[in-house]
């Protein structure tokens, strides 16, 4: 009785103080971020969906996730105030899948980097190509790239060579250059579409010429992964042991009840 009753008690702390309004907040920011992916069409985010369609089936299951990780925060509480083995075994597999689900995400991006790495270059290389700012069909997605060349002070993908293939570019003979890259001051009212080179010579240009970033967009998104992976990684690992301690705590008390009293089932 007494392993029972510490069990109970703890779990009911965990969940109380913790575990409950963790698992909620958690649910609450893995729904928002999946509603986020599929429904921002002005960032980097709109660029990623077109680089691979897996990222909006992969919104889904976040939305899916986060709707369970919110149910399981009440399921584990009931289970645990009452001592019901259903809920309280429910409410470990449930974490479970989650971990394993959130483990097997990571694995695939891990060994898979390098192929998305390239689905990216080329979509974004695509889209750099054929540019044009009076493509209204393309716009949220010309202005995602505008976005973040402007955000993240960078030109391209690989670097301001990557936008001599753009076929308006071309005809013009190079004497315009993209918005934003630019890194000269007069151009900052203006954050998308083509601006007048000034003084070309010969009435010809090369990206060499642009007042421009030198940094490609490649470099600046793995610059911000590396200088804020401390931080990914610290929320991962948090998440990932609050989910152990709940499955931990939840197994425990479930083994040390004995006894199933269905009547203590809340009854609508």
């Amino acid at each position: 009785l007494l392993p029972s009753c510490l069990c109970s008690f703890f779990f009911f702390l965990f969940l109380s103080f913790s575990g409950i309004r963790q698992l909620r907040i958690l649910g609450a920011v893995i729904l928002g971020f999946g509603i986020w992916i599929l429904a921002d069409k002005t960032s980097f985010i709109a660029v990623l969906q077109m680089s691979s369609p897996s990222l909006k089936t992969g919104a889904y299951i976040l939305i899916g996730i986060g709707a369970l990780t919110m149910l399981m925060g009440f399921l584990g509480c009931v289970g645990a105030v009452n001592e019901i083995r259903c809920l309280l075994g429910l409410y470990f597999t449930c974490l479970l899948v989650i971990l394993l689900t959130q483990v097997g995400a990571g694995l695939l991006i891990y060994f898979q980097k390098e192929n998305l790495k390239n689905e990216l270059s080329n979509v974004v290389k695509s889209l750099i190509k054929n540019y044009d700012p009076l493509n209204d069909d393309e716009k949220n997605l010309q202005d995602a790239w505008d976005y973040v060349q402007g955000q993240i002070g960078c030109c391209g993908w690989t670097g301001a060579m990557d936008w001599e293939d753009n076929e308006i570019l071309i005809n013009r003979s190079m004497t315009e250059y993209p918005c934003s890259c630019s890194n000269s001051s007069k151009d900052w009212e203006a954050d998308s579409g083509f601006c007048n080179l000034d003084d070309p010579v010969n009435g010809t240009a090369t990206y060499a010429d642009w007042p421009v970033h030198e940094q490609g967009c490649m470099d600046g998104v793995e610059k911000w992964l590396k200088d804020n992976l401390g931080i990914i990684l610290g929320v991962c690992t948090g998440v990932a042991v609050i989910e152990l301690l709940g499955m931990i705590l939840s197994i425990s008390l479930c083994k040390n009840i004995h006894s199933e009293d269905y009547t203590k089932v809340p009854k609508s």
